[in-house]
């Protein structure tokens, strides 16, 4: 179909409820504040908007984030190879799993001269997940192609990798590029590998890229969390991402936590992913995660499924 845009969008969405995992209380939750207090683990790129989410919802946002993500000159040199016209005749489509291999990727085409793909050629495909396929708008086609119509934008109907893969079909022996992160100071979640294997298997050929880096913050990044949990002042938290998780505890063990002692000074607490490759990647790393947002192609399934668990009412 065709979006608002003049874009071609190839897209099945699909509405989900939310899907709560682990025992549901009866009644809503009692608490000593007006606004339930929930932390986010999010990194910059995300922050702001489900901050704002969370507000409207009538909680606390308290932001906790783990991560640093973003692209830097030797990503950007990294994916230059890439945008050549030679290169980029080879390739059939380019895969996004995230927001921020798009913006490293409109970077670095914005350094070209011209538009590097070729205006003649069978259709390219431009793969993104959710909400993050927003920034495959007007602007970031004219710097790709000169003949936008060539350009087809592929969202599929559920915002996870495994989808993607689906949705791109048999890939027959085909060339896709896959800009995906530098992983410093965390272990690689199997995210991205299963992502390149899923890809595989259907019969495309994933050129991997690393595009931008995903660094952990630091030891004190939970700092403002352990302070909560101390306090026993936080009802909930929300998780965006496997390293995320990562990422807290090993700031928590600098505050001398773990998840389990967590769970002891804070009993209520209510651990809620994004989706459920994030509340995969959790369970691997010890989190028992509570709720699930199963409408996850945005951040309001999450939002409003805790709302719904905490406040017993969503907007």
């Amino acid at each position: 179909m065709e979006s608002p845009m003049g874009i071609a969008i190839l897209t099945t969405m699909r509405s989900m409820s939310a899907t709560c995992i682990g025992p549901k209380p009866k009644a809503p939750i009692t608490f000593t504040t007006a606004n339930p207090t929930v932390a986010f683990t999010t990194p910059p790129n995300y922050a702001g908007r489900l901050s704002h989410l969370l507000a409207l919802q009538g909680f606390d946002p308290l932001w906790c984030p783990t991560l640093l993500v973003q692209y830097t000159p030797n990503t950007i040199s990294a994916l230059k190879p890439y945008l050549s016209p030679i290169s980029l005749d080879s390739l059939s489509a380019v895969a996004f799993t995230s927001r921020a291999g798009i913006s490293a990727f409109s970077e670095a085409i914005a350094a070209l001269d011209q538009p590097p793909l070729s205006p003649a050629g069978e259709d390219f495909i431009i793969a993104a997940l959710g909400k993050d396929s927003e920034l495959i708008n007007n602007e970031f086609v004219a710097k790709l192609c000169e003949n936008g119509g060539r350009v087809k934008v592929l969202v599929p109907p559920i915002a996870t990798p495994r989808s993607l893969v689906t949705s791109l079909g048999e890939g027959r022996n085909r060339r896709v590029l896959c800009p995906v992160p530098v992983v410093v100071d965390l272990e690689e979640p199997p995210v991205v590998p299963d992502f390149l294997r899923d890809l595989e298997s259907a019969g495309w050929v994933p050129v991997r890229v690393g595009a931008y880096e995903t660094r952990w913050a630091g030891g004190q990044c939970a700092k403002v969390v352990a302070e909560r949990i101390e306090k026993g002042e936080m009802e909930a938290i929300v998780f965006t991402s496997t390293a995320e998780v990562e990422g807290l505890l090993k700031s928590l063990e600098e505050f001398g936590l773990d998840w389990r002692e967590v769970k002891r000074k804070c009993p209520t607490l209510v651990a809620a992913a994004h989706g459920p490759v994030t509340a995969a990647g959790a369970k691997r790393l010890g989190v028992d995660i509570d709720l699930i947002g199963a409408k996850f192609e945005s951040f309001d399934g999450v939002v409003k499924a805790l709302r719904l668990r905490l406040l017993g009412s969503a907007h």
